[in-house]
C-alpha cells in the first residue's frame, strides 16, 4: 500500500508535532459521514498503535504514516497535501479510488 505526503504536508505535520511537543506522525483513516458516506480522518500519534500497519515516508525522517488495515483498499494510492487558499488552509486528500464527492467536498464514495 502506498500513501504519499507532499512536501507541504510533511512540513505541516512536523510543525504540528513540534507545536504539540510530542508525537511520531499521523494516523490516516476513514469514517462514515456526510452525503456520500465516507470521509478521511487525520490524527496525530505518539507511537505505533497496536494492530495497525505502519507506512514510513522515505526521505522525511521523523514523520511516519499509520493506517488501519481495514482501510487499506480505500487508502491505497492516497496523496495528502497541505494547501492554503485565501484565508482557508488544511490537509487535502486526493485518491484515485474515489468514484465521486458530495457537493460540499467533505465526503466521498468508492
Amino acid at each position: 500500500m502506498i500513501i504519499t505526503l507532499t512536501e507541504s504536508a510533511i512540513a505541516q505535520v512536523k510543525k504540528n508535532l513540534l507545536k504539540r511537543g510530542k508525537g511520531k506522525g499521523i494516523v490516516i483513516g476513514i469514517r462514515t459521514t456526510g452525503c456520500s458516506g465516507l470521509a478521511y480522518t487525520l490524527e496525530y500519534c505518539d507511537g505505533i498503535p497496536q494492530d495497525d500497519k505502519l507506512y514510513n515516508i522515505e526521505g522525511y525522517e521523523g514523520c511516519m504514516v499509520v493506517s488501519e488495515k481495514q482501510h487499506e483498499f480505500i487508502l491505497n494510492g492516497l496523496q495528502v497535501d497541505y494547501v492554503r487558499q485565501g484565508l482557508n488552509e488544511g490537509f487535502e486528500f486526493t485518491n484515485g479510488n474515489e468514484k465521486d464527492r458530495c457537493g460540499c467536498g467533505e465526503s466521498f464514495r468508492i
